[in-house]
């Protein structure tokens, strides 16, 4: 698997925990017994930068969800559907936390992986909302 392909992986990796801690309602330690139990086929360097980006995610939870309600047009989060509020986490995690990845490469791979996992009427939302959280902090 190419490097983009592992990175990508990574990310999918990332919002599914978000997205088993969000719903199965689990602490981050929680979530890291169970999750990977199942996954034994996942390249260490894959692992790696899932767990980093799960990592900078629940660290700075309130934070990055205060940046995706501030730019999401009056949305909460509680009103998201479970996928979009936690694809929207994992990116803007990585946006936060690796600020040598450029902004438009976070927002087109989680437009890629929302391609694969939200409803297609989502995908202008998210665009939207990461485009608007990229853009507010280039200017900050």
């Amino acid at each position: 698997m190419s490097l983009v392909g592992k990175r990508r992986k990574s990310r999918e990796l990332a919002m599914q925990m978000l997205f088993q801690g969000d719903v199965g309602k689990q602490t981050p330690d929680e979530v890291r017994k169970t999750f990977w139990e199942t996954r034994d086929d996942v390249e260490d360097d894959t692992r790696g930068f899932t767990e980093d980006i799960f990592r900078v995610a629940t660290a700075r939870e309130v934070e990055i969800n205060g940046l995706i309600e501030e730019h999401s047009a009056n949305w909460k989060l509680t009103r998201m559907s479970a996928v979009d509020r936690n694809l929207l986490r994992t990116a803007v995690a990585e946006l936060v936390g690796f600020p040598g990845t450029p902004a438009p490469i976070v927002i087109n791979e989680a437009l890629e992986i929302a391609r694969r996992y939200s409803a297609p009427e989502s995908i202008n939302f998210l665009n939207g909302v990461l485009d608007a959280i990229a853009r507010a902090r280039l200017n900050s």
